[in-house]
């Protein structure tokens, strides 16, 4: 293992470890999270922590309402962040700064940027950033959804070395352990095939919002970015003691030894496409050219809604996907462009000198850029 050329860190903990019992926030299992966070500063190692627990730290505040409205559980995360916050907080002696995030603060490239800007600072000034999605605020369209995802991006944005994702068991299985006896732990994951996704099975915690699929969803944008990635047992004191002597007590997920540029694993496993540009089938992209020539004439259909600057696919007229695109016009405008006369309308975009698109990031693109090993055991 290369813990100890970690020089900066992402550890996960979810709702099962802030508030087992929906009761609030328990110190019972923070604490030899916490310990470790303080042995890794001392050890040189820059800590950023993503922690959930905000909707299931605030639901005792609200035993009588409708659970199952959103716009409680909003409530539940915005009382509860401040619960949650507060008990990390008393374990630390040094500053820890709240930072809450949606979807929306991530697929801007502008506003990642700041993000990256912001945890940079905090690192640097010594103050432990705590992550979190902004449940109160965040709707379907804006969410991530869940922290561990969220963890990898956080892991992506801040240039991390390794991501640790505290679960309620200690790794991949072969199948949920819980219900099968002769499931055998996975040490090591070389690559993230559907062989592996088929072990995830669902959720084993009624608190968090998330399972195993979306711990390796995490995993696989972690490592083609060149992060190592682990699944341990939040609950288990021992897992901790062994990252920092240098052993596995989970699985492993091994980063790709030529990972991706970061502008295109941001393109692929940060951004959401908003919408669609819809192509003649003869139209051909030419995966060699940074800048893709998109015409009026080519341009069949638009479907969705989306802004300047959005992220879109772009598909031909049957089905195949070719591109993740940044569009430099909105999908109103676009939706115009498709239904009028092409070469009349070509001639007022070649007024304009801008593009139909800036920016592209090709699915093809994985086979060059990402490197990886055949072999899980």
């Amino acid at each position: 293992m290369a813990t100890s050329k970690w020089k900066r860190i992402v550890i996960k903990v979810g709702s099962a470890l802030i508030a087992p019992n929906r009761d609030g926030c328990s110190r019972q299992y923070l604490l030899s999270i916490a310990n470790f966070i303080v042995r890794c500063r001392i050890s040189g190692i820059q800590t950023v922590l993503v922690s959930s627990g905000s909707v299931a730290a605030g639901s005792h505040l609200f035993k009588d309402a409708d659970t199952s409205s959103m716009t409680v559980k909003k409530a539940m995360a915005a009382a509860g962040q401040t619960e949650m916050m507060a008990t990390w907080d008393k374990l630390f002696d040094f500053s820890t700064a709240q930072v809450l995030l949606t979807h929306a603060d991530l697929r801007n490239r502008y506003r990642y940027c700041s993000v990256r800007d912001t945890l940079e600072a905090l690192l640097e000034g010594g103050i432990l950033p705590i992550v979190n999605e902004n449940d109160t605020v965040t709707t379907d369209k804006l969410k991530v959804g869940d922290n561990d995802n969220l963890a990898a991006m956080v892991a992506t944005a801040a240039n991390a070395d390794a991501l640790i994702i505290c679960s309620d068991i200690n790794g991949l299985y072969t199948a949920n352990p819980h219900k099968e006896k002769d499931a055998k732990l996975i040490p090591n994951v070389y690559e993230i095939d559907q062989s592996i996704y088929n072990m995830a099975g669902g959720a084993t915690s009624s608190v968090g919002t998330g399972g195993m699929k979306t711990k390796i969803e995490a995993a696989e944008k972690a490592v083609s970015h060149g992060i190592d990635t682990y699944i341990v047992d939040g609950f288990n004191e021992n897992s901790f003691n062994q990252l920092l002597a240098g052993e596995n007590p989970g699985t492993r997920f091994h980063p790709h030894s030529s990972p991706m540029q970061d502008r295109a694993h941001w393109m692929k496993h940060t951004t959401k496409e908003q919408g669609e540009l819809i192509v003649e089938d003869s139209f051909a992209i030419d995966s060699e050219s940074e800048e893709e020539l998109l015409v009026p004439q080519d341009l069949v259909d638009v479907t969705g809604e989306f802004s300047v600057g959005d992220v879109v696919l772009l598909k031909k007229e049957n089905g195949e996907e070719l591109a993740k695109v940044k569009t430099n016009y909105s999908s109103c405008l676009l939706n115009f462009v498709a239904t009028q006369d092409n070469e009349h309308i070509s001639q007022q975009l070649d007024d304009t000198e801008e593009p139909l698109i800036s920016e592209k990031y090709i699915s093809v693109m994985d086979k060059n850029t990402e490197n990886k090993n055949t072999k899980n055991k």
